[in-house]
C-alpha cells in the first residue's frame, strides 16, 4: 500500500487550488460539470470495459466495439443526452469506432456542403443513425494530393445519373474509418467529368449497402484494409477499401451547395462563396489539436504518478529510496511535457475562438483572414500532433521497462494516437504549406502591406531583424515580452533568410524544392510563436482559485525556455540571443522544474481523468501500482493453466531429447 500513502502526501504538496484548475483546463464550469457527470458514467459502467483489448481477436475486438456503439446510443436515447453529452459520452467511452467518422466527417460534410434540400433529406437518417456514414476521399495511390484522385464521376445526361466508377487498382478507396464493415453509405471524392472534361474533385453521397441485410449494393467491392499498428489500439476501427463497378447515382446525390451541375449537364457555381468549404476544416483541425492536448495529457498523468511512486537508489542510512521524479534527469524530460499538455489546450481553445470568427466572417463574405487562419490551423495541427506522438513514447520511455507493459496503457494510447501525424494532411506537407504562405508573406510586407492575425508580427520586421535581445540577467527570462520578442526575431529572420535564398533561385519553384528543409524550420518556428504568444494571452485572463495563475505561469515559462533550449541553434545562428543569455535560459529552465515539483501530482489531477478512462496501473489514480500489476499478470490467458498448450508436443520432447516428435 506504499504508492497510496505516498501519493496522497503528494497531494498535500501543493500550491494551488486543484479544483479551481479543473475548470480552467475544462474550460468552463458548464464544461467541467458535463465532463465529470458523463465520465463518472462511463467508468460504473461494466458494458464500457476496455482493459481486456490487448487480449482479444481482431472479430472479437470489432463485435465488442459495434456492442459497445450500439450500447452507447442506447444509453444516449435513453438518458435524453444534448449533442454535446452525447460527443462526451463517445470521448471517454475512449475507443475507436465507425462512429467517429458518422458525427466527425459525414454529417459535418452534408452541413457544410450539401444544399438546404440535401440536408433537409439526409442529416434527419444520420443524426438518427438510421444511416452510416463515412468519408472516402483517400485512395490507394493518392492522400494528400486531392487532385491526384482518380476515382471518376461522370454525368450521363440521358438518365440524369452520375456513373462512379474505379478505373484502376490504385483508385480503389483505401483507408476510410468505418468503411470496411459498418457503414451504409460515403461521402465520396471522385474527379466530376462532363462531356469528356474534367471540373475538379467533388463529394457525392453514395449508397454502399442495403438497409435490409447489409450486404454490398451491385457494382461495389468494399472490405477492411486489415490489421494495424500495435495491439487493440486502432484495431477497433474497420478502415476499410471499396472500388466502384460504374455505379449510377441520382444526379441530386452530388454535395451542391457551392458548385451545381443542372439537369443538362453545366455546372453554375451558386452564391455561396467557395471558401466556405474551408470553414470546415479550419473545424476539423482545431479538433485534432485539442485532441493532441488529450492524448498528451494522459500520458504525462500517467508518466508524472508513476514517477512519484517509483523509488530506485539514493537511499542513506537505510531510509527509503529516492522518487524517480526527484532526479534532475526525469524533470527535464518530464515537465517540459507537462507544459506542453497546457500549452496545446490553451491554443486549441483558442482555435475554436478561430473557427467561430472564420465562419461569421466567411458567412458576410469577409474572406480576409481566411489564408491566415488556414495557413495557421495547418501548422499547428502539424505541430502539436508530431510533438504529441513523440511525447507519448518518451513518457513510455520515463516509466522504465513497466511502461512497456499493455497495462500500463502507453503502448496503445501511442498506436492509436500516430495516426494523427497522417490523416487531415501530412504533417510535412501542411508545414510546407505554412511556409509558403509565410514566405509570401514577407515579400507583401515589402510592397507595404501589412500582415494581419498570427502574422501580424512580421509588420515590425526591419525592427525584429535589427533588435537583439535584452537579457543581461538571469530574472529577465521571466518578462513574457523578452521571451515574445526572442521568438518573433528568430521567426522572422528564418523566414527573412528564405525568402531571400528562394528570390536568388532560378525559379520560385526551384527554390522551395531546395530549399525546403529550411523552409520547415521556418515553419516550426512561426508555429511555436503562436503557441507561446496564446498561453501568454491566456495568462491575462482572469482565473479562478488561488495560486492557479501563478502555476500557470510557470509552466508557460517551462514551455517556451524549453522550445528556446532545444532550438537553441536557430535562436543562435539568427543572432536572436547571445550565447550567455541561452546561459541563462537554462539555468532559468532548471530552477524553474523546482516550482513545478510539489505542484506535479496536482496538475494532472486537474486533467480530472478517471481511472477507467485512464486505462493505466501505472497512473492509477491511489498510486497502488505494484500490487494491481502482479495483479493484472494473472488475468493473461497465458497463465490459465499451470503447463502450457504445447509442452507435451515440443518442450517435453525437446528437454527429453526426444527429437522424432512431428512438428
Amino acid at each position: 500500500m506504499e504508492g497510496v500513502d505516498h501519493l496522497t502526501f503528494e497531494r498535500k504538496k501543493a500550491q494551488f487550488d486543484v479544483d479551481a484548475m479543473k475548470v480552467v483546463w475544462a474550460g468552463s464550469r458548464h464544461a467541467f460539470e458535463v465532463n465529470d457527470r458523463i465520465s463518472g458514467l462511463v467508468a460504473s459502467d461494466p458494458v464500457f470495459r476496455k482493459d481486456n483489448r490487448a487480449m482479444m481477436s481482431r472479430k472479437e475486438l470489432f463485435r465488442n466495439t459495434l456492442r459497445k456503439t450500439f450500447y452507447a446510443w442506447k444509453r444516449i436515447v435513453e438518458l435524453r443526452l444534448t449533442e454535446e453529452e452525447a460527443s462526451k459520452l463517445r470521448f471517454f467511452i475512449d475507443e475507436p469506432a465507425y462512429t467517429d467518422l458518422h458525427w466527425g466527417m459525414f454529417i459535418p460534410s452534408i452541413k457544410g456542403q450539401g444544399t438546404d434540400e440535401q440536408q433537409q433529406k439526409w442529416l434527419p437518417l444520420a443524426t438518427k443513425m438510421q444511416i452510416i456514414g463515412c468519408y472516402a476521399q483517400t485512395e490507394l495511390g493518392h492522400g494528400s494530393n486531392v487532385q491526384g484522385l482518380e476515382t471518376t464521376a461522370t454525368f450521363d445526361p440521358k438518365t440524369d445519373e452520375f456513373i462512379i466508377h474505379s478505373p484502376t487498382l490504385t483508385s480503389s478507396k483505401w483507408w476510410p474509418g468505418g468503411l470496411g464493415k459498418a457503414s451504409t453509405h460515403a461521402i465520396v471524392y471522385a474527379k466530376l467529368i462532363i462531356d469528356g472534361k474534367e471540373h475538379g474533385v467533388n463529394g457525392f453521397i453514395v449508397q454502399l449497402r442495403s438497409l435490409e441485410d447489409h450486404s454490398p449494393l451491385p457494382g461495389i467491392t468494399i472490405g477492411d484494409i486489415g490489421m494495424k499498428f500495435g495491439n487493440g489500439a486502432y484495431n477497433t476501427m474497420d478502415n476499410g477499401v471499396l472500388r466502384f463497378d460504374h455505379v449510377r447515382i441520382p444526379r441530386d446525390q452530388m454535395l451542391m451547395r457551392v458548385l451545381q451541375v443542372t439537369r443538362e449537364g453545366k455546372c453554375v457555381w451558386s452564391n455561396v462563396p467557395r471558401q466556405l468549404i474551408y470553414g470546415a476544416m479550419v473545424y476539423v483541425r482545431q479538433t485534432i489539436v485539442l485532441g493532441a492536448s488529450n492524448a498528451l495529457s494522459r500520458a504525462v498523468c500517467i508518466a508524472v504518478r508513476y514517477s512519484a511512486v517509483r523509488r530506485q537508489f539514493g537511499s542513506h542510512e537505510g531510509g527509503p529510496e529516492l522518487q524517480v521524479i526527484d532526479y534532475k534527469t526525469q524533470q527535464s524530460r518530464l515537465f517540459p511535457l507537462l507544459a506542453s499538455a497546457y500549452a496545446f489546450r490553451f491554443v486549441g481553445e483558442w482555435l475554436k475562438w478561430l473557427y467561430n470568427d472564420v465562419t461569421q466572417r466567411l458567412q458576410n463574405n469577409d474572406f480576409s483572414t481566411l489564408p491566415e487562419a488556414h495557413a495557421c490551423t495547418a501548422g499547428l495541427k502539424s505541430i502539436t500532433t508530431s510533438a504529441t506522438a513523440d511525447a507519448i513514447e518518451e513518457c513510455r520511455k520515463l516509466c522504465g521497462g513497466h511502461g512497456y507493459l499493455c497495462s500500463s496503457g502507453l503502448p496503445e494510447l501511442f498506436a492509436v494516437y500516430v495516426p494523427a501525424c497522417t490523416y487531415e494532411g501530412d504533417n510535412t506537407i501542411l508545414l510546407l504549406q505554412v511556409a509558403r504562405f509565410l514566405v509570401k508573406t514577407v515579400s507583401q510586407v515589402a510592397s507595404g502591406n501589412q500582415p494581419i492575425g498570427t502574422t501580424a508580427y512580421m509588420g515590425r520586421l526591419e525592427q525584429l531583424l535589427q533588435c537583439s535581445c535584452g537579457v543581461c540577467d538571469v530574472e529577465d527570462w521571466l518578462n513574457p515580452s523578452v521571451i515574445l520578442e526572442a521568438f518573433e526575431a528568430r521567426a522572422v529572420r528564418l523566414c527573412v533568410a528564405c525568402a531571400k535564398n528562394i528570390s536568388m533561385a532560378e525559379s520560385p519553384e526551384e527554390g522551395f524544392a531546395e530549399l525546403s528543409a529550411d523552409l520547415l524550420e521556418a515553419a516550426v518556428a512561426h508555429c511555436q510563436l503562436i503557441i507561446v504568444s496564446k498561453f501568454i494571452e491566456k495568462l491575462r485572463q482572469e482565473m479562478p482559485g488561488e495560486g492557479v495563475k501563478e502555476q500557470l505561469k510557470v509552466l508557460c515559462d517551462i514551455y517556451a525556455l524549453s522550445l528556446l533550449h532545444k532550438h537553441s541553434g536557430e535562436f543562435l545562428s539568427t543572432g536572436s540571443i547571445s550565447p550567455k543569455q541561452a546561459a541563462l535560459a537554462n539555468e532559468k529552465l532548471r530552477s524553474l522544474y523546482s516550482q513545478v515539483r510539489p505542484n506535479a501530482i496536482a496538475l494532472v489531477d486537474a486533467f480530472d481523468y478517471t481511472d477507467h478512462f485512464l486505462g493505466s496501473v501505472l497512473g492509477r489514480y491511489d498510486g497502488n501500482v505494484y500490487l494491481n500489476l502482479y495483479k493484472e499478470a494473472w488475468k493473461d490467458p497465458l497463465n490459465d493453466s499451470v503447463v502450457p498448450d504445447g509442452y507435451h508436443e515440443y518442450l517435453k520432447p525437446l528437454l527429453k531429447q526426444q527429437l522424432t516428435s512431428r512438428l
